[in-house]
């Protein structure tokens, strides 16, 4: 397998999360989100992924992009260890907290939208990082109250589901941007649960090849 990537990327950092615990060997190939205009928009990773967006998967004659999809892609393959609970309902409380993330938190400080701020808009950056720090607040204040009805060690229960795999690298965004998490008891000792685990240590940003 292989996975055309970034290092800070969230979207990606799932992905790497999620190969780790299934214990799965995967190429892991650079795509510079800034460097020369970005090469997500060079021609060869457009032919890849026409969203011009990381991940992608390649595994054999596959290619598939989304996170959340590549996620429930590696869990039908290789179902063991699991990252969703067999119970229905346990299954579904992971599903919509990971699309509580992936759906209504991340893309509103993902860097297109962050580039569109600053550019055609021409908000400043004072501007841009107040944007940043509402929505996060927004999103975190509700993930925090649902977490109060499903969450153990993990965000559900007592194991590590999906949920989780798109808790930390939203955490570790939020604190890039430099976001009070104090409010947020819940949710800071679940990513501290996390990240004793060897899967999310080797998926960290810093972690990888082409960190900088």
């Amino acid at each position: 397998m292989k996975l055309y990537g970034y290092w800070r990327s969230s979207a990606a950092y799932r992905v790497r999360i999620a190969l780790n615990l299934k214990q799965l060997s995967y190429d892991n190939i650079p795509v510079h989100l800034v460097k020369n205009g970005g090469e997500q928009h060079s021609v060869d990773y457009k032919a890849l992924n026409p969203a011009e967006l990381v991940p992608t998967l390649l595994d054999n004659d596959l290619s598939l992009n989304q996170s959340l999809a590549i996620i429930e892609y590696l869990e039908q393959k290789y179902p063991e260890p699991r990252v969703l609970p067999t119970d229905a309902a346990a299954k579904a409380q992971a599903r919509a907290l990971a699309l509580d993330i992936a759906c209504d938190i991340h893309p509103l400080n993902n860097l297109r939208v962050l580039q569109y701020l600053t550019g055609p808009l021409a908000l400043s950056d004072e501007q841009k990082h107040a944007w940043i720090i509402h929505w996060l607040e927004v999103g975190f204040s509700g993930f925090e109250q649902r977490l109060a009805t499903c969450a153990g060690q993990f965000c559900v229960g007592d194991e590590v589901t999906m949920a989780d795999i798109c808790l930390v690298p939203q955490v570790y965004n939020a604190k890039r941007f430099g976001l009070d998490m104090v409010p947020y008891p819940r949710i800071n000792a679940i990513v501290e649960h996390c990240q004793q685990l060897e899967a999310f240590k080797l998926a960290a940003p810093e972690a990888q090849p082409d960190a900088q």
